[in-house]
């Protein structure tokens, strides 16, 4: 069983390879992924990773139930459009009680975390929408699991897929509840999950315009607010990658009305500041 994987992978990715294309070489990665961790394994992960955050990152959750269902009230229309391009993601969202981190990531699984900086940082719901869409987009287009065979290897990956290789398993919950295979992201992943983003928080119903403004702002503030770092520590954001997304917005003629604080304001004055 593990040779004819091993053989089916190697055979994918030699094709991207030999392709040349990068988008002929995404589409092997992504092939790669998905022969090599099902739906099932990714949410498996995902709650190792939960618990890895829990009990060693030792993250405090929101337990406000008016946060709570805001924050899942944004979510659940732009969620609803990524299952669209992956059906097979259980969404299951928290929202990390930390005012200091201008931050949101996803795990394998579909376990979208959002902290209470990145509430306090946005300036309208289409900016929440924004990130949260970008989020999205690395779940649908596997970019942990590509991270993953390129960070481990196909044969530790081959193993982990059939049970065989715990060890390594614990190993790349521990990396990804640290953000190091977070921090692998290329730029090709970081220039997909945006354009996710923008149709994503469109197709909700958001400004797609939103995530450009929340990066144009997280740039300007960066030298004054250490807090911004975080984000950008992981997508690290220029005028080529803010260009592209515009130039994506207006070829696909993404629009959405909700471009305003909303019931963002009042969820604000709930969340402590420090």
């Amino acid at each position: 069983m593990q040779r004819m994987v091993t053989a089916l992978l190697t055979l994918t990715l030699a094709s991207g390879l030999t392709a040349g294309c990068t988008k002929q070489r995404v589409g092997a990665e992504k092939a790669i992924a998905s022969v090599l961790i099902s739906d099932e394994q990714e949410n498996q992960l995902g709650l190792q990773v939960k618990q890895e955050l829990e009990t060693k990152e030792n993250i405090k959750y929101v337990e406000d139930p008016a946060v709570l269902d805001y924050v899942r009230s944004i979510s659940a229309p732009i969620l609803a459009q990524a299952n669209k391009d992956r059906s097979g993601v259980k969404w299951k969202v928290n929202v990390i009680n930390d005012p200091k981190t201008v931050n949101a990531f996803a795990t394998p699984g579909g376990f979208l975390y959002v902290y209470t900086g990145l509430l306090l940082a946005a300036d309208t719901e289409a900016e929440l929408a924004g990130v949260m869409a970008h989020e999205a987009g690395h779940v649908v287009g596997r970019h942990s699991a590509r991270a993953m065979v390129n960070a481990y290897g196909l044969q530790a990956i081959t193993q982990v897929a059939l049970g065989q290789n715990p060890g390594t398993a614990a190993q790349i919950a521990a990396q990804l509840a640290g953000g190091g295979l977070q921090l692998a992201h290329g730029r090709s992943e970081e220039t997909e999950a945006d354009e996710y983003g923008a149709k994503y928080s469109a197709g909700a119903g958001f400004d797609p315009n939103g995530l450009i403004s929340f990066f144009e702002k997280l740039e300007k503030q960066q030298g004054a607010q250490p807090a911004a770092l975080k984000w950008l520590s992981t997508h690290p954001t220029n005028k080529d990658r803010i260009a592209h997304l515009q130039k994506i917005i207006a070829q696909q003629g993404l629009k959405g009305g909700r471009n305003a604080p909303g019931g963002l304001t009042a969820i604000q004055a709930k969340l402590p500041k420090q």
